[in-house]
């Protein structure tokens, strides 16, 4: 059940830096407001699956969900570059969290 909160915090950190981006600085209200419920639902989750997870696996394996997420979606619905060397380090930082929850950081 915890994996399943930090996998769901993880969503909800790339819908967050989503909103973060059409805010344009916080300049759009709805957007906006949205970051910050995303925001509170990302943490609120993450905390309640620290409760049983080690700290620092669990914080990687959330915010490699939202950098690769992020990454994917900016690529794929904004038009950003897909470059040799992004997805290399996507894959990466892929390879990291698979590394620590090898090494026994998850329960």
């Amino acid at each position: 059940m915890a994996w399943f909160l930090v996998f769901a915090a993880g969503l909800f950190e790339v819908v967050m830096a989503y909103l973060l981006k059409l805010s344009d600085g916080f300049s759009v209200p709805l957007p906006a407001i949205g970051f910050v419920v995303f925001a509170l639902l990302s943490f609120v989750l993450l905390a309640f699956a620290l409760k049983s997870l080690d700290v620092g696996t669990a914080y990687a394996v959330w915010t490699g969900i939202g950098a690769v997420g992020t990454t994917t979606l900016g690529v794929i619905f904004m038009g950003e570059d897909a470059s040799l060397m992004k997805i290399a380090s996507i894959m990466l930082i892929i390879a990291g969290v698979v590394g620590l929850n090898l090494a026994g950081g998850g329960h």
